[in-house]
C-alpha cells in the first residue's frame, strides 16, 4: 500500500483585485486579501515583500501574485504564500485550484456559535440562541447556516457571546433583540 502525502506542496499564479491588508498595521501586514474569480483569498506575504507592498497597493488596483501553495488533505485548507507580486492592468483572471492529485475542497458551512457555559447562559444566553433558531426557521435558513453551542470563550463578564464563522466574527453582550441585525450583516 503506497502512503500518501498529508500535505501536497506546489506552485501558484493568480491575478485579481487587491482589497485590503490583514493583520497589525502599526508594522507591516504580514497578509493581503486579493478578490478573484473563485472569491477573495488570504495571501501570506514574504518578510521581504511587506514592507514594499504598503507603499505600492490601493484597495481596487489589480495585481499578478505567484508562489507557493500548500494543500492539507485532512482539512481541505488551501493555504498561499506569495513570493513576487507585481501591480497590471487587468486582464483575464486564472484560478487557483488545488493540485490535480488533491481531493475537492469541501464547503465551509456558515455558523453562529453561542457560548453556552453557566455566565453567558446567565446573561441571556439561552434567548440569544433561541432568537438564532427562530431567525434561521423564519428566514428558511437552516440547511444554510448552523446554530453551534459552545464551551466557554473566555469572556466570561462579557457574555453572552456570539461568534460568527467562517469569518470568525465576535461579539460579546449580544441581546436577542441584536441577532436579526448580526445575522443580515454575516448572512445577506
Amino acid at each position: 500500500m503506497v502512503k500518501q502525502k498529508k500535505t501536497i506542496k506546489s506552485k501558484f499564479s493568480l491575478e485579481g483585485r487587491f482589497v485590503g491588508f490583514i493583520g497589525d498595521f502599526g508594522k507591516q501586514p504580514k497578509r493581503i486579501r486579493v478578490a478573484t474569480s473563485d472569491g477573495e483569498r488570504n495571501i501570506k506575504l514574504l518578510k521581504k515583500l511587506r514592507g514594499s507592498v504598503v507603499e505600492v497597493l490601493e484597495p481596487g488596483d489589480w495585481v499578478q501574485i505567484s508562489g507557493k501553495q500548500k494543500y492539507k488533505r485532512k482539512t481541505g485548507k488551501l493555504k498561499l504564500k506569495a513570493h513576487q507580486f507585481q501591480s497590471m492592468a487587468p486582464v483575464q483572471q486564472k484560478k487557483v485550484s488545488p493540485p490535480q492529485t488533491a481531493a475537492p475542497k469541501p464547503k465551509t458551512k456558515a455558523c453562529v456559535m453561542v457560548c453556552q457555559k453557566s455566565s453567558c447562559r446567565k446573561r441571556g444566553g439561552r434567548k440569544v440562541s433561541q432568537s438564532v433558531t427562530e431567525y434561521l426557521r423564519d428566514r428558511g435558513w437552516e440547511n444554510q447556516v448552523k446554530l453551534r453551542g459552545t464551551g466557554c470563550m473566555k469572556q466570561c463578564k462579557k457574555g453572552p457571546c456570539v461568534v460568527f464563522m467562517p469569518d470568525k466574527s465576535r461579539y460579546v453582550n449580544v441581546d436577542p433583540k441584536q441577532v436579526p441585525t448580526l445575522m443580515e450583516k454575516h448572512f445577506s
